[in-house]
């Protein structure tokens, strides 16, 4: 029999790629980038006093770059619903970053290494509304919680390879930054060209959401233009939970200045805390699945936690502490962004992971600066306030729940 000619052009074309396969590749993209752009911020200060900046030029130039990268988002995730440049706007957004380091390492005056440590901070902002959105289209179909939790464990997977390829090969040259900048564009490369290759596989991810909501269509709410009500709770519930979240500076700063630890092994903690993430991330992701948002609970339960036992005076304790804050840090990394993607329709939601990003930075400042103070006024004051902030939190999770009127969405298991 004769083929048609809709055949003809269907054995022409690559064969689709399967959900999950899409979340993997994904995910070894953020790896490699997170090999490129994490290995370069181990080195960040270092590099920028070899060129003769000052303690206070490091803090304002970083402290920018941290402003930019999650500031930006509410331009950028707004234009990426405007445009539907998805792919546009990732592979930009990586392209910036992965050129501004291997340049950061022959930059040679100081000014020109601020701007590009910078620019690659402001190349994440340009990226992750829209990366987040490509992503939220795939896990429709294998589920919010662990497409979003698998990804985020490729992704600290680089982070913990970045930063050892940097200090390996300073070890190998004499700690000459040059080198152990550049070699950070094989990676870097690497990206880019698995990043053209995924957009010519699956150029239209949100397929795989048509396919899920055409099988079990969502509730009408979720096809409006706005922001649900839902959102503004959760990232109220958000805000309230980031607050009262220590920063792993104000830990280690605790542990080497009560002599726990020398400063040595706080890098060492350090990686344990994001193997911890890694792990908190798959496990959460695979509840919120089979269970839905209430298992977000953990995260005020966690955040109250790292403050009761890291600010102890016992190392075993105070280690704990640091521990748990990793697996905070695995729940507010992956299961935190499924959700955004349970409760905003999928023609709002770059917007949405902008604006949610922003509320993040500025939950997450405003948390520094108050663990910061009350560290240094009283650890009892300290720990009973982010307790406090917790329960609150709880109570406005619930909010969310009640916002929207019926359970959040989740994705049925992925056929492929």
């Amino acid at each position: 029999m004769k083929a048609s000619a809709s055949e003809d052009e269907e054995r022409g074309r690559p064969e689709r790629m399967g959900p999950w396969r899409f979340v993997v590749w994904f995910g070894t993209v953020s790896l490699l980038a997170d090999v490129v752009y994490e290995g370069a911020r181990s080195i960040t200060g270092p590099l920028l006093a070899s060129l003769g900046a000052s303690a206070l030029v490091v803090g304002v130039v970083t402290g920018a770059g941290e402003a930019a990268a999650l500031g930006l988002r509410l331009f950028f995730g707004p234009l990426a619903d405007r445009t539907r440049r998805f792919w546009g706007l990732a592979i930009a957004g990586y392209a910036l970053t992965v050129v501004s380091v291997p340049l950061l390492g022959v930059a040679g005056v100081l000014w020109a290494a601020c701007v590009l440590v910078i620019a690659e901070r402001v190349g994440k902002a340009v990226r992750s509304p829209a990366k987040d959105t490509l992503l939220s289209h795939a896990t429709a179909a294998t589920g919010r919680g662990r497409g979003f939790a698998v990804h985020e464990a490729l992704d600290q997977i680089g982070a913990l390879l970045g930063p050892l390829l940097v200090a390996g090969v300073l070890a190998l040259t004499g700690n000459d930054y040059g080198p152990a900048l550049g070699v950070l564009a094989v990676p870097g490369i690497a990206v880019l060209l698995l990043l053209f290759w995924l957009r010519a596989r699956m150029p239209d991810p949100e397929a795989y959401e048509r396919e899920v909501a055409a099988a079990a269509p969502v509730e009408p709410d979720a096809q409006g233009g706005k922001l649900p009500r839902s959102f503004w709770a959760y990232a109220a519930f958000t805000a309230a939970t980031t607050t009262g979240f220590a920063t792993f500076g104000v830990l280690s700063y605790h542990l080497v200045e009560r002599h726990l630890l020398t400063a040595a092994w706080v890098p060492v903690l350090y990686a344990a805390t994001m193997a911890v993430d890694a792990v908190a991330a798959l496990a959460t992701g695979w509840l919120y699945d089979r269970h839905g948002p209430r298992v977000l609970v953990a995260l005020p339960v966690l955040t109250a936690g790292v403050s009761v036992l890291a600010f102890t005076n016992t190392v075993a304790i105070a280690m704990a502490g640091s521990l748990v804050w990793g697996a905070a840090m695995g729940i507010q990394e992956s299961t935190l962004r499924a959700t955004v993607a349970d409760l905003v329709p999928s023609g709002r939601r770059a917007t949405a992971y902008g604006l949610f990003a922003g509320v993040v930075g500025g939950a997450s400042l405003a948390g520094g600066a108050l663990i910061g103070g009350l560290y240094g006024y009283s650890i009892p004051v300290l720990i009973t306030v982010v307790v406090t902030i917790q329960v609150f939190a709880v109570a406005l999770l619930a909010l969310t729940s009640a916002c929207r009127g019926v359970p959040f969405r989740r994705a049925p298991r992925s056929r492929s």
